[in-house]
């Protein structure tokens, strides 16, 4: 199968004319030969723009090709700007499949007898399709009096081989482009293909999903009126599995429906701003981010719309940030504000991002040029996602290693950033975000951050605590012990090289004596010779005893 599937691949290839990536003088004779050969596939859309082209040989390769492009997208840091702009375009808009066959998944799933007990009015034409998974609308029988209004969401037929067989091709076009692409080793198209395959494979685990959506939904129910600017549907666990995924319903006005939610009157500044407080709360505060938050995946609940409330859901696709990270970003945030552009190239190389024999005044010069002429605009006309993106291409230059965690960042950013001036085009991100930032970094990096770190770590001190005295006696009585054993070698060792001293003096003397009786006794008193190097050696052997 997948000989004939690396086929029809070339094939649209070929037939979007995907080879002139590659200039033909830099092909060897055999590739030449090979290209020849298939004469029946030609360029078909030689009056397109080629990273157009690219686009639409992805869209009709199907939804794991989409999935990837979608994702290829985001990698900024990798593509030229016209094929990022390109495959930021495309929409996963996919052909549902039979609903029967949906139904009857489910079922296998959970066994017939709770599905029949627990679930009624399942509609058999999915609300939404997707890629790699599909929704129908249902009703969760919780007891006799109370019924919800549910989703269900579960995977395609098969969609796990199909999968794996694409992404095996696209491994091997992966090898064949990091050979022979110009750019192929800054690229790094094994590595991108490697990284999608992790993130779609995860996508396959529904159960994975369940858990992400509980934990964001968790974040935000911390009782405050702050908390509430963003809702999480209800995940219903005891009915999910790693295919099926059983969720409360939401009625939400999906965020791209600017006509919509202008006709109700709601207050688009306000949700504008509330979006990305919504960001940084989930990055800074929480170490754990939605990280896929495309129109797709967002609503808005408008029933007061003096006071809207963002929607989030299909949590499949999360970002994460471990201490490290945090920290890297708040001296790189405090630099920032305050224009220290050294600082900012400083902290890059410390932290082994890019090469330790980068150049830091160079470095800092090229961070200026970015950043500088930001600070001459008014802030609203400032993009915060592109000054982003225009610093990963700077550090890229100086052969930064990328960081996946910090691509989820960025390409998060992007979204939130996208969708708020979609909302509002005077949205100023940045005059939005400074305090929420400076504060944040006020509390990892002041007084208040050393005794919440002292706060954290108390119960394990105050465990230790009694076990003091003991680990300091064992301490010291170890010392000592080490010490007196590093004496007793020291004078071994000292015993040892006065015993070797001897030996190598004896051996010359031997020598010595060796020689003599040869030079003196001449050729032919050999015997007499022979009888000296006997005595030599017998000799030696008596002093070396002594």
């Amino acid at each position: 199968m997948s000989s004939i599937r690396l086929y029809q691949i070339i094939k649209t290839f070929l037939h979007y004319g995907l080879d002139d990536i590659v200039p033909r003088e830099m092909l060897p004779w055999y590739a030449k030969l090979g290209r020849n050969s298939l004469f029946w596939l030609r360029n078909k859309h030689k009056d397109k723009a080629i990273a157009l082209r690219f686009r639409l040989a992805i869209e009709s390769l199907g939804p794991v090709f989409i999935k990837f492009g979608q994702m290829l997208s985001t990698r900024r840091d990798l593509l030229p700007p016209d094929f990022a702009d390109e495959l930021a375009l495309l929409q996963d808009q996919v052909t549902p499949f039979d609903g029967e066959a949906a139904k009857q998944l489910i079922i296998s799933a959970m066994g017939e007898e709770a599905f029949e007990q627990h679930f009624s009015d399942f509609d058999l034409v999915p609300l939404a399709s997707a890629s790699i998974a599909q929704v129908h609308t249902a009703t969760l029988i919780a007891d006799e009096n109370h019924h919800k209004n549910i989703v269900i969401k579960v995977l395609r037929p098969h969609i796990g081989k199909t999968i794996l067989a694409d992404v095996k091709v696209m491994s091997r076009l992966a090898n064949i482009v990091a050979r022979w692409l110009p750019d192929g080793k800054r690229l790094r198209p094994k590595e991108v293909v490697a990284e999608y395959k992790k993130t779609i494979l995860d996508e396959l685990d529904l159960n994975r999903e369940a858990a992400n959506a509980i934990q964001l939904k968790r974040n935000f129910e911390q009782g405050s009126e702050y908390d509430k600017v963003l809702y999480v549907p209800e995940i219903y666990s005891e009915y999910c599995h790693k295919n099926v995924l059983v969720m409360e319903r939401i009625y939400g006005i999906g965020v791209a429906e600017i006509d919509t939610l202008n006709h109700l009157g709601v207050d688009m500044k306000l949700l504008a701003e509330r979006g990305v407080e919504v960001f940084f709360t989930q990055v800074f505060r929480d170490s754990f981010f939605h990280a896929d938050m495309h129109p797709g995946n967002v609503f808005v609940d408008a029933t007061n719309p003096a006071d809207p409330t963002w929607i989030a859901i299909d949590c499949g696709i999360v970002g994460t940030l471990n201490r490290e990270d945090k920290r890297y970003l708040a001296e790189n945030f405090v630099a920032f504000f305050n224009r220290d552009y050294r600082k900012v190239a400083q902290l890059h190389v410390d932290s082994g991002w890019v090469p330790t024999n980068t150049s830091v005044d160079e470095f800092e010069f090229a961070i200026r040029t970015v950043c500088e002429p930001i600070f001459n605009k008014p802030l609203a006309e400032i993009s915060f996602g592109q000054v982003l993106v225009n610093l990963f291409n700077t550090a890229r230059r100086f052969n930064m290693e990328v960081q996946p965690q910090l691509v989820l960042l960025q390409k998060t950013l992007l979204y939130i950033e996208g969708l708020g001036r979609q909302l509002y085009p005077q949205l100023d991100l940045w005059q939005t975000a400074k305090p929420f930032l400076e504060n944040w970094v006020k509390e990892q990096m002041g007084v208040k951050a050393v005794f919440t770190k002292i706060k954290e770590n108390l119960p394990f001190w105050n465990e230790k605590l009694p076990e003091i005295p003991d680990l300091v006696y064992d301490y010291l009585k170890a010392g000592k012990e080490s010490h007196t054993q590093q004496t007793q070698l020291i004078e071994k060792m000292t015993q040892q090289q006065q015993v070797n001293s001897q030996r190598l003096i004896c051996s010359v003397l031997a020598a010595g004596t060796i020689i003599g009786a040869a030079l003196f006794f001449g050729q032919n008193q050999l015997l007499l010779a022979g009888t000296g190097l006997i005595v030599s050696v017998l000799f030696t052997l008596l002093a070396l005893k002594k």
